[in-house]
């Protein structure tokens, strides 16, 4: 075997970023190991929010104002509203969470950090530091209940830090929206915090789940902030985030009509699922996939 020919063997072997070699299928026979986590707390010292604040508004935001044709409503909502508080929002694309952070007000931005998923944001060290940094991120167990991630999310809001999550605990892999999970609702009535709802409109269209980069020609994305909901007397989790879900969806016949008209509707109990259309995979993803108008009345899909 020539050198050339050991070299690229080498390579093909080598634990490129040091991903494990076991594939995940054969994972609950290896031998457990210890998880001694990544920390994250330094991201959130006065220089880390210094270096975020730079990152976001010198590198991130003229980037993704660059690549997209970004619109941004209903941040007067959150003027009145005293902290910290709970942002949720829909999950389609790995966008999502570079567009909240980008575009929250200054006063929300440089005291809030992102729940991240711990197998992939935090499962080699390039990646959980530029997470922790960029994100003021901490690591979320989705396969293993969690209980890591809340009491890390419960010491930052003691601590006067909001926190971003999304509650249906990964992408949409169609564009449309999959039910809520409960741990926001349930973080929400243990600590008595507010709930501040964001539909992200025209993510999954930009860079679906499979790409790394926005498309091209500037496709339409809108974020849009709703009115902050409160937990109720004696209201159950499962409730709460029903209310959750309707609120996302407030916010998307908001963007489809107007204001008035998505409240007439949801005080009908008549707004829009955005479950999407029952049926095929092929037929989900082709109606989750049309374009976002740039202007006007809905178009016809070409």
């Amino acid at each position: 075997m020539s050198t050339r020919d050991e070299l690229r063997e080498l390579a093909r072997g080598f634990r490129w970023g040091r991903r494990p070699l076991v594939p995940r299928s054969a994972e609950p026979y290896t031998e457990p190991h210890e998880d001694i986590g990544f920390p994250t707390d330094w991201a959130r010292s006065k220089a880390g929010v210094a270096a975020r604040r730079v990152i976001l508004r010198g590198g991130m935001l003229p980037i993704v104002s660059t690549e997209l044709s970004l619109r941004v409503y209903g941040t007067d909502h959150l003027e009145d509203v005293p902290g910290p508080v709970i942002f949720y929002s829909n999950h389609s694309s790995h966008l999502d969470a570079t567009l909240i952070m980008c575009t929250l007000p200054e006063r929300w931005q440089k005291k809030t950090g992102v729940g991240a998923a711990r197998d992939y944001f935090f499962d080699v060290w390039w990646r959980q530091a530029f997470t922790a940094l960029v994100y003021g991120g901490f690591p979320i167990d989705r396969g293993r209940g969690g209980q890591t991630a809340i009491s890390k999310a419960r010491e930052l809001v003691d601590e006067g830090w909001s926190i971003v999550v999304f509650p249906e605990g990964t992408r949409s892999p169609d564009g449309h929206m999959q039910r809520f999970r409960h741990g926001a609702s349930r973080l929400a009535l243990e600590l008595g915090v507010g709930l501040v709802p964001v539909a992200i409109i025209g993510a999954y269209q930009a860079m679906p789940k499979g790409r790394w980069w926005p498309r091209r020609g500037r496709p339409v994305v809108t974020m849009r902030y709703g009115e902050v909901l409160y937990p109720e007397g004696g209201e159950t989790h499962q409730h709460l985030s029903t209310r959750m879900q309707q609120a996302v969806m407030q916010l998307f016949d908001e963007d489809r009509t107007d204001w008035f008209q998505a409240l007439t509707r949801a005080e009908r109990g008549e707004t829009p699922s955005l479950a999407g259309p029952a049926g095929a995979g092929w037929r989900r993803t082709w109606e989750g996939s049309r374009p976002v108008p740039r202007r006007g009345r809905p178009q016809t899909w070409k």
